[in-house]
């Protein structure tokens, strides 16, 4: 069977790094090449034996050779591209967040026809644990959802030795900040493990930018929250409570949770060695039972190398990816409403 010509447009650090996935994948091959900087795209495609190289991302989407396509720009760059790629009858893998706001995802959905796209919010279901923490909830053991939980704090540290990137904390080239850059990953991980079975319909939230103690942390032109705190009610009642924060004047926390009401799952969405989960069980007789259920060493390769290993799998095999358009809808959908929720102080329903 010959192989899937992928292309990647964005030879920065995730883009060479899809690109070996795709050079060492079994059933495709890195095709073809595009950056601004023509210099990094040569040396991307010299690197990964990619044959094609362009200086434009429409140029690639272009070349009817290419079948599928990873896009790895800053999202405010690439939606238009996405859209065109599917248009053109290419499958697409979209690095996080999806895109600019909901309704552009309803347009890729629209463009998707029969073609495979996928979204890199799905990395961290890479892991065993994730897998055995969706079977555990699926059995019912923690009885009804009540609230699940996410509260991450990055402490504050001196400010970087070179610069940081203007994209990542820029509303017009990223979206927004940490809620774009993790909380899709955070998000996308708990409703996995509770196997998508909440529905959200409101969310209240607050944002807030960098401390001014801290400005020297980021770049000078950031406008986009290095903090976020959000209450999002599901139907039937159940609570997602989430907090995550960079650059924060506190010490640092990690904690995911699903919390029953027979018991609750302790979690750790990251790559960590010795890696334990918990399960806090409450009895009539005993009160609160903890018992571990999970054990392991999990790794950044295993990470970064999923997302692109499921969507070429998805591929040849006619499957839908992890994290299919519809789920990324959903995640964005979260994004909008905690926004506009801290932009007017009001509860903002989800349609």
């Amino acid at each position: 069977m010959a192989k899937l010509k992928i292309g990647v447009v964005g030879c920065g650090i995730m883009g060479v790094r899809h690109l070996a996935v795709a050079a060492a994948s079994p059933l495709a091959e890195a095709f073809a090449v595009a950056d601004t900087l023509p210099d990094r795209a040569r040396a991307a495609a010299e690197k990964y034996g990619a044959k094609r190289v362009f200086s434009d991302g429409r140029e690639l989407i272009a070349d009817p050779d290419v079948q599928a396509v990873v896009f790895s720009t800053p999202t405010g760059r690439r939606d238009e591209l996405v859209i065109a790629a599917l248009e053109r009858g290419k499958h697409v893998l979209a690095e996080k967040p999806i895109a600019m706001n909901a309704e552009t995802v309803r347009r890729m959905i629209r463009a998707r026809g029969d073609r495979v796209a996928a979204c890199c919010s799905s990395r961290f279901h890479a892991f065993e644990s994730a897998r055995v923490a969706a079977r555990f909830v699926s059995t019912g053991a923690l009885g009804d959802i009540r609230v699940v939980h996410c509260r991450v704090h990055d402490p504050a540290g001196p400010p970087p030795k070179s610069p940081p990137p203007t994209w990542r904390l820029s509303r017009r080239e990223n979206g927004g900040g940490i809620l774009v850059n993790w909380g899709c990953y955070d998000l996308d991980y708990l409703l996995g493990v509770c196997n998508w079975s909440l529905r959200p319909r409101t969310v209240f939230a607050q944002t807030w930018q960098v401390p001014p103690r801290l400005r020297a942390n980021v770049a000078p032109d950031s406008d986009a929250e290095t903090h976020v705190a959000a209450l999002i009610l599901c139907d039937g009642g159940a609570v997602i409570s989430y907090e995550r924060g960079e650059y924060m004047p506190a010490h640092g926390q990690q904690a995911w949770q699903v919390i029953g009401t027979h018991g609750s799952l302790n979690l750790n969405m990251l790559y960590q060695e010795g890696k334990v989960m918990t399960h806090d069980e409450v009895t009539a007789e005993a009160g609160l039972v903890t018992r571990e259920i999970w054990r392991g060493t999990e790794t950044w390769e295993q990470m970064q190398d999923y997302v692109l290993t499921d969507f070429i799998q998805a591929v040849v095999e006619g499957r839908p990816p992890h994290t299919t358009l519809e789920k990324a809808l959903v995640l964005q959908q979260i994004t909008d409403a905690v926004y506009a929720s801290a932009a007017t102080g009001m509860a903002v329903p989800i349609p």
